[in-house]
């Protein structure tokens, strides 16, 4: 009999279920997509070069770290399922139903629901798997191709976690009805509402916001006091000049309030006292202050990258600070206001006011954003994690992946490093012949082999060891003409009089042209050197060609670098055909028991293949990535899921007024129009906050590494992730929006 009861009642309330089923769906589809990754049977044709050992361990471990958050998310959605089915259970108790057994029945009820996601969820992950898939073979170069498989060892866990979720939710859910009161459970649906005042959580923040404007005052004051010059440009003096006077003006605006309210907060009043009115014009004004200090403290890194300031690295992380706290508060001041303006409006538009239904909607919007301020701000800043986490992850990952195509442009290279080096006969003179050794014991075949020296220009340098302030160093042109000869680029003459220089490609062209217009001529050992007609070459070469802390290479005639001191010993090396992944890590082993990282003399060894580079290098990003947008699309379903229940779980007190509204003779045409305008302000006003101030966060991020995109991503991809981010955030919001309305519009009618 119980059996059929649940299933009855299953099939009766699948619509009440939506909700439950459509998040419960998006959570197993990302689940199992993303954890297929680390199935043993799946193995992509990457090549014998990789090993996706390393991959399926690092997505095993971020995949089950980031879905303890559904935890919440299922437990959250039960809850409103409880507190929609009190008075049913409270019938049944009536008649007879042990609650002990009711709470069975109702969790037997959420476990099939859950069930039938679950089957849903894992049959859209199989469709969704394509696109990880189609993401990791592309970051590894491979053609994608499809492919349809169902994975035995990620279906069985993604049931054994979700089980396991359902079955601990469901004690909590049977404790619950079994503890609560019959009489609590009838009374549930007449319970008032939570009286109209706001929570003290402002006040808290609007202290946390002084103190951080006292900070920033004083870190303005040292940064004049230590750094400042009347002879700066008029855009630095303003900076360093604003950094000072708009905290100032905070403490200075919040100082005048206290003085007119007598220094006495706000305490829980009716929304319309005097006093409660000051408060928000002191709220007003420090929403103003919040963006005004945010303009001055992103200034900071920008004109100090224009104007090549002289701040280190700590004065940045303070303002980075500084800016994430003057955004986080004008999202609560702004979350907070917003019933309050919208209050404002109408009582100064009676235009607007009694138009249509506007006043019973305007009742409808205000006394939620009154009671649930603090929700929406959680709500907006989640999101804007999330957009964050979405825009980031693409620009990190293709970072570090044109990074390291400049550091692995050889298959075999081996530097050498004198920075702890003392004595000049302790320097390196090795050709590392155990690696010629190893390479022609396996059968690889080389088709460029060199092995290069890196000159000091003057003897008298050896010993300048100084952070940021390393000499340059110098390779001979033969060298320099077989490694170009070798990456494919043509060759470069000289005179024997000339030299010419090599930079990193990360270097800023600003930075090029200052070194260049200030050594138009170089002092070497063996006499003066003029530079040549073509002053400097930027091809990508590999960071091992460069003298630590520096970005440029002379390049000097061979005779002259006959006479200088070489203190660095490099072999580059290609290989016929790619070094697999065993052969790799064989080489490498054999290199490091002849070639410590650091020896008795000083001397730094290291090697680098591409084979290991790349590998270990792409699947760190592929985690990296798929992590960040596995936990992005987590966050923003539960933030979608927190707005879409507030109003389902206020839909039933919602029918009595909507009754009366259909009494007065209003159409059910306009009322639908005025559930949608309801859930529009409901769920567009965190959505437009949390991009609005998303797109700040992003614009000052892309600000700061511009150089590192131009240099490895480009603005194609980056306008690809923004506008993947947007689809994707579109689409979810479009299905909860479109669930939430059907569901709301049942419940009133």
């Amino acid at each position: 009999m119980y059996a059929k009861l649940v299933f009855r009642n299953a099939k009766r309330s699948v619509k009440d279920y939506l909700i439950y089923i459509v998040t419960l769906t998006i959570c197993v589809t990302l689940f199992y997509s993303f954890l297929s990754i680390s199935s043993r049977y799946y193995q992509p044709d990457i090549g014998t070069e990789y090993d996706v050992t390393m991959l399926s361990d690092g997505m095993k471990a971020a995949i089950c770290s980031i879905t303890l958050l559904l935890l919440f998310l299922i437990h959250f959605v039960n809850h409103y399922m409880l507190r929609c089915r009190q008075k049913e259970f409270a019938v049944q108790a009536l008649m007879g139903m042990e609650q002990k057994t009711i709470g069975r029945i109702f969790f037997a009820e959420t476990l099939i629901m859950g069930m039938l996601s679950i089957g849903i969820g894992i049959l859209l992950g199989v469709l969704c798997s394509q696109f990880i898939t189609a993401l990791l073979l592309t970051s590894y170069g491979k053609a994608y191709a499809l492919s349809w498989t169902l994975f035995p060892d990620t279906v069985l866990w993604t049931l054994c976690f979700f089980t396991v979720s359902f079955l601990m939710v469901g004690m909590l859910n049977t404790r619950t009805i079994r503890k609560t009161k019959v009489i609590d459970m009838l009374n549930a649906e007449r319970e008032n509402d939570i009286a109209l005042k706001k929570s003290r959580w402002i006040f808290i923040v609007v202290i946390v916001f002084m103190l951080f404007a006292a900070g920033m005052c004083v870190v303005g004051i040292q940064l004049i006091r230590f750094y400042y010059d009347s002879r700066f440009a008029l855009p630095v003096r303003l900076m360093f000049w604003g950094n000072i006077l708009l905290p100032a003006g905070t403490l200075f605006w919040s100082g005048v309030w206290l003085i007119r309210t007598k220094g006495v907060l706000p305490r829980k009043r009716p929304l319309c006292s005097e006093k409660e009115g000051s408060f928000y014009t002191l709220l007003t004004g420090l929403l103003l202050c919040s963006v005004l200090n945010a303009f001055g403290a992103s200034a900071v890194p920008v004109l100090t990258r224009r104007y090549y300031l002289s701040l280190h690295g700590g004065i940045f992380n303070q303002y980075l600070v500084f800016i994430l706290v003057d955004l986080l508060f004008f999202i609560c001041a702004l979350i907070y206001l917003a019933g309050s303006l919208l209050a404002a409006w109408k009582e100064r538009s009676p235009k607007h006011r009694y138009k249509n239904e506007n006043l019973f909607f305007f009742g409808q919007i205000i006394s939620r954003l009154n009671t649930t301020s603090k929700t929406m701000t959680l709500v907006s800043i989640t999101l804007v994690l999330s957009v964050f986490m979405f825009i980031a992850a693409p620009i990190l990952t293709g970072w570090a992946s044109g990074y390291l195509e400049i550091r692995s442009m050889y298959d075999v290279q081996i530097y050498s490093r004198y920075n702890n080096v003392e004595e000049e006969k302790d320097l390196p003179r090795d050709d590392y012949g155990n690696v010629t050794e190893f390479l022609r014991e396996h059968g690889l075949i080389t088709a460029y082999d060199c092995t290069c020296y890196l000159y000091l220009p003057a003897r008298s340098d050896f010993h300048n060891r100084m952070k940021y302030d390393f000499p340059v160093v110098a390779i001979s042109l033969s060298d320099y003409n077989q490694i170009r000869e070798m990456l494919g680029y043509a060759p470069v003459s000289l005179a024997e009089n000339e030299f010419t220089t090599q930079w990193k490609v990360i270097a800023a062209r600003e930075d090029r042209e200052e070194f260049i217009s200030a050594h138009p001529s170089v002092m070497t050992d063996a006499g003066e050197l003029k530079l040549s007609g073509r002053p400097c070459y930027e091809e990508a070469m590999g960071e091992t060609l460069y003298n630590s802390y520096t970005d440029v290479l002379y390049v000097f005639p061979d005779s002259v670098c006959e006479s200088l001191l070489p203190v660095m010993s490099n072999r580059y090396i290609k290989t016929a055909e790619t070094v697999s992944y065993e052969d790799a890590r064989g080489l490498e082993k054999i290199f490091e028991e002849k070639y410590p990282e650091q020896t008795d003399t000083g001397v730094s060894y290291g090697i680098r293949l591409r084979t290991l580079q790349i590998n270990s290098s792409r699947a760190g990003n592929f985690v990296l990535q798929a992590s960040m947008l596995y936990g992005a699309v987590v966050l923003m379903v539960i933030c979608l899921t927190v707005l879409s229940l507030q109003q389902l779980l206020d839909a039933g007190k919602y029918k009595y007024r909507f009754s009366v509204l259909r009494k007065l003779g209003v159409e059910e045409q306009r009322i639908d129009k005025l559930v949608l305008k309801q859930l529009s302000v409901w769920f567009g006003l965190p959505v437009i906050v949390a991009v609005a101030v998303a797109a700040v966060v992003i614009a000052y991020f892309v600000q700061t590494i511009s150089a590192e995109i131009s240099a490895y991503i480009g603005p194609g991809s980056l306008l690809l992730s923004m506008g993947t981010t947007a689809g994707i955030l579109l689409l979810l919001l479009v299905c909860y929006f479109l669930s939430t309305w059907a569901l709301f519009r049942r419940c009133v009618d």
